[in-house]
């Protein structure tokens, strides 16, 4: 059974359907006890808080430092077949346990490498078992993209990181992934693979992973995996490509007041998001003869006034999980996939990240400029200064509070219909702004731009170096590249460039349920039936169009190549 879910990657089960009744009810009981203020803003749209139901009793995702305690003497008497088999099985352990126990998404920073280093230490001679390795990989893919155990209805987020490795054993590693990732079949979507690009190791031809690169390409001009993490960019370029890691669909945890900058063992704590075009709403309504300069201004301010008050819910949130026991998180606890033993909550939390996040940008500043904020370089200026302003708040706090306060350019799934179905309910349709049925993504410009790809990467590139809770840029083709590799290469060596931090590729794909042709097409052209299923890019996952949120098969509707 297919819905309409408020999570694309829910399949229907009765638990599932047990668990969503209990969730919404928890759901309401938090918003009960929250400071009146704080209920207000939530349910009246001003901001969202994600995972409500997790609040105080869990955090959001973590990149798993998974070589600190890897249990080797567990594994030192298997045959070399049971180890391959065994190191497998317990990584999708580690997803299905771990994934019980907090509200988002698990990543590895370097799966290649570490993979590798795993099974050297573990005497296993990758080339003389690649056969069974590879069938173990198949495995992983297949668990990952068909498992929906997770709340009895949801797959686990899982993001595999590669592209660095420094050994055959770990080129191979990565070699193995891409290839059968890519042959998996045009619904195998999971899990997510990220590709870190650094100059003088696979940027360029002569580098020594750079046939990785192009595989990885290929890969993605197929079936728009990888997407790709660029090592050199302006915000990035100052950390040890190791250490650098993309979780779930863009998070991004670096900076750290209690140690190295690293993704490895660190996650986000939690986040909340701010509704831009309601603030731009309620300003004009308020001053209908100001300027586009004045409104900008009395914009910022309303949004200083709600940050304020979003900043103290994060705080809350924040402390009353680091109130809770270790012993309340035993996974976590037995695993210490942490960057340091688990046994104190808030002296593991604090390394975690506290996100400031935001939607609808572009149409904040066309309420208030009537401009779209790509096709005017004042409005644009209007835009980066008040990004900025952002992010200089969560510098701000950052310091005030001594936590890792950030930027989130928040991927909105949920939001962007949630929120411009209340608004469109309170405010007269500025500039046509309600028309499309969502609110554009963080920063991004506008899905029905036309702007070319490389116009679009340029633009978008300096909001990356600002938002350092994570972002990504997305370019629409219209059809699959099937082959160009050095089309996509090109792009990414201009996101390099422009300051983008996280690139991903978007094409429709159509696949017949009765013949398993894929393209583009409402009735399959070889056998003439109209059961397609059609996956698209959600919010950075890939899922299929039939669960998406209103908002996001609204945005479908509307997106134009670049």
């Amino acid at each position: 059974m297919q819905k309409c879910n408020e999570n694309a990657a829910d399949r229907y089960s009765y638990v599932g359907e047990v668990y969503s009744i209990g969730e919404r009810a928890r759901k309401n009981e938090i918003l009960q006890g929250l400071a009146p203020s704080w209920k207000v803003l939530h349910e009246k749209g001003y901001i969202h808080i994600h995972d409500l139901d997790a609040y105080g009793l869990t955090y959001n995702c973590l990149t798993f430092n998974l070589l600190k305690d890897f249990p080797y003497d567990k594994f030192k008497e298997y045959s070399t077949e049971r180890k391959i088999v065994a190191y497998f099985d317990y990584l999708k352990s580690l997803f299905s346990e771990m994934g019980n126990e907090q509200s988002g998404g698990m990543a590895l920073a370097n799966y290649d490498i570490d993979t590798a280093k795993i099974f050297t230490a573990l005497q296993v001679d990758i080339c003389a078992n690649e056969q069974l390795i590879k069938a173990c990989t198949v495995d992983l893919i297949e668990w990952c993209n068909n498992t929906h155990t997770r709340m009895g209805q949801t797959s686990y987020y899982v993001t595999l990181n590669i592209g660095l490795a420094d050994t055959e054993a770990a080129r191979e590693i990565a070699r193995i992934l891409l290839d059968e990732f890519a042959d998996s079949g045009d619904l195998v979507f999971k899990p997510n693979i990220v590709f870190k690009v650094h100059d003088g190791v696979n940027a360029k031809e002569g580098d020594r992973n750079f046939d990785l690169f192009r595989k990885a390409l290929l890969c993605t001009a197929k079936k728009m995996i990888p997407t790709y993490l660029l090592c050199d960019c302006t915000c990035d370029r100052s950390v040890d490509p190791e250490k650098l890691a993309v979780m779930g669909c863009r998070t991004r945890v670096v900076a750290n007041i209690y140690g190295e900058d690293s993704s490895v063992g660190r996650g986000n704590i939690d986040n909340i998001s701010i509704n831009l075009p309601r603030l731009a709403l309620e300003t004009v309504q308020e001053n209908p003869t100001a300027d586009a300069e004045r409104l900008v201004q009395l914009f910022t301010q309303k949004w200083d006034e709600v940050a304020r008050e979003t900043k103290d819910i994060l705080l809350d949130r924040f402390s009353k999980v680091c109130a809770r026991e270790v012993s309340d998180f035993p996974i976590n606890r037995n695993h210490r996939l942490w960057l340091r033993k688990f046994d104190n909550v808030r002296e593991v939390f604090k390394n975690g990240t506290l996100s400031l996040g935001f939607i609808g940008l572009s149409e904040a500043m066309e309420v208030l400029t009537g401009k779209r904020f790509y096709e005017d370089a004042d409005v644009y200026v209007y835009a980066l200064g008040f990004v900025k302003h952002m992010r200089g708040y969560c510098d701000f706090l950052r310091e005030e509070y001594r936590l890792n306060f950030s930027l989130l350019a928040t991927s909105g799934e949920l939001i962007s219909g949630r929120f411009i179905d209340i608004d469109r309910t309170l405010f007269a349709n500025v500039n046509g702004i309600f028309d499309k049925g969502f609110y554009t993504n963080s920063f991004h410009i506008n899905v029905d731009s036309d702007l070319p790809a490389y116009r679009k990467i340029q633009l978008e590139g300096l909001f990356h170096e600002l938002c350092n809770g994570g972002c990504i840029t997305y370019i629409e083709l219209k059809e699959a590249p099937i082959g160009n590799d050095e089309g996509l290469r090109e792009l990414v060596g201009i996101a390099v460039k422009s300051g983008t931090h996280y690139l991903g590729f978007n094409f429709p794909k159509d696949v017949c349920d009765d013949c398993g042709t894929s393209g583009v097409f409402d009735v399959c052209p070889v056998c003439g039936s109209d059961r397609i299923t059609r996956v698209r890019r959600v919010s950075g996952y890939l899922e299929i169009l039939d669960g998406f949120t209103e908002g996001k098969k609204n945005e479908v509707k509307a997106r134009k190549e670049n």
